[in-house]
């Protein structure tokens, strides 16, 4: 039986024991203790040459040879946040800026040691978070006006729980259901019945009731109702125990169990419309992505997508030195030499050298990291759903 007692783990090895859960502290994240062992080593290398403080250029961008590719910039608050005592001039395109590869989305300029040792976890902020806000933009894409929580907290270790709840809504999820995570976006958390009420309670129909009794009005009632029951019957079941307060059933129904999905949410749409429950809503669960959502988009009301956002592929970033010295000096396969990101009069991109006249009309999308961070999350959110509302971009182009 747990205590609740705080536990260390032993090293079999001598190496130095870990308390409580195996997540990095902010002091260690922010003291480059979660660095790769080649940039310290790196690092004493150039101590012992005096060259530590070698001024440099470096630019973070994902290459592909794909330039229908697409991806939306999240992460960069908390690569601001680690950086805001650092002597380095960090400029960056707007967080929630959907780019294509080959555009630089941050650059940095300093002495190398004074953030050399941060690459591993620029690099980790910026390519998860950036991975989750992307599959949560193409669910949104594919969804249209329908509703798409973020369900996948718990696929993921519950220490990085805010930064996949905030990435998801950012990149255009309707809500979250995390409560953490929620406080912090300033909206309030999303949230159903689940199975294990309704195993507790031991029906439906108690679950619901008992659901509808205890939670506040504004709280949706959005009643699981596949734990026993056939799922016409059960949607019927929700709807009569609570006939003046039911707003939506959820549909949870297992893989091995649901055949035609869509058939089989039809035959509840149908049940619920010739009983009188025409507005009560259907709520889909379980193995939701972009081509189930557009699969179930028929007759399904809104989306509840776990892993398919929650452990999204990673944006596959790199970030390299370009200048050294004010020389430029680059790795083969890299583009070199400093380069401006352009927004031209069209709406189009455009990169371009540093020293290179901009076009009349056009924008330089790079501003000094964090200078349009708003502490409200919802405004990001909404310049990723106007650029996706521009039509410029598909729900099937994957950046990984």
């Amino acid at each position: 039986m747990a205590t609740g007692r705080a536990y260390t783990l032993k090293t079999e090895n001598g190496g130095a024991p870990r308390r409580g859960f195996n997540t990095a502290s902010y002091e260690e994240i922010k003291g480059a203790q979660v660095a790769d062992s080649y940039f310290h080593r790196t690092l004493d290398v150039l101590r012992a040459r005096g060259m530590e403080n070698t001024p440099v250029h470096v630019e973070v961008a994902y290459k592909s040879s794909n330039p229908d590719e697409w991806f939306v910039v999240a992460g960069l608050d908390e690569v601001a946040h680690l950086l805001e005592d650092v002597e380095v001039e960090a400029r960056s395109v707007p967080e929630g800026t959907i780019c294509r590869p080959n555009e630089p989305i941050l650059t940095l300029s300093g002495p190398y040691g004074a953030f050399g040792e941060h690459e591993t976890a620029i690099l980790g902020f910026l390519c998860q978070a950036s991975g989750v806000a992307t599959a949560a933009a193409r669910c949104r894409m594919a969804a249209g006006e329908r509703p798409v929580i973020s369900f996948g907290a718990r696929r993921m270790h519950p220490a990085i729980t805010p930064m996949i709840e905030r990435s998801a809504y950012l990149g255009g999820c309707d809500g979250v259901t995390i409560n953490v995570a929620a406080e912090a976006l300033g909206i309030p958390a999303s949230g159903t019945t689940p199975h294990a009420l309704v195993l507790v309670l031991g029906s439906t129909e108690e679950a619901a009731k008992a659901f509808d009794e205890a939670m506040p009005q504004e709280i949706p009632r959005t009643i699981i109702i596949d734990t026993f029951d056939d799922e016409k019957f059960g949607a019927l079941i929700a709807a009569r125990a609570i006939p003046d307060s039911i707003y939506a059933i959820r549909m949870d129904t297992p893989g091995n169990r649901r055949g035609d999905f869509l058939d089989l949410m039809r035959e509840v749409r149908w049940e619920l419309d010739r009983h009188g429950f025409g507005h009560v809503r259907i709520f889909a669960s379980g193995g939701m992505d972009v081509d189930y959502i557009l699969h179930l988009n028929p007759v399904c009301d809104a989306y509840g997508v776990g892993g398919y956002i929650a452990s999204a592929p990673m944006v596959d970033y790199s970030l390299d030195i370009v200048e050294v010295n004010g020389e430029d000096r680059s790795k083969r396969g890299k583009r070199g030499g400093r380069k401006r990101l352009l927004e031209l009069e069209d709406g189009s991109r455009k990169v371009i050298t540093a020293d290179a006249a901009i076009p009349e009309g056009a924008r330089n999308l790079f501003q000094p990291l964090g200078e349009e961070l708003p502490a409200n999350v919802s405004s990001i959110r909404r310049r990723v759903l106007d650029q996706l509302a521009t039509g410029a971009y598909t729900h099937g182009s994957r950046a990984t």
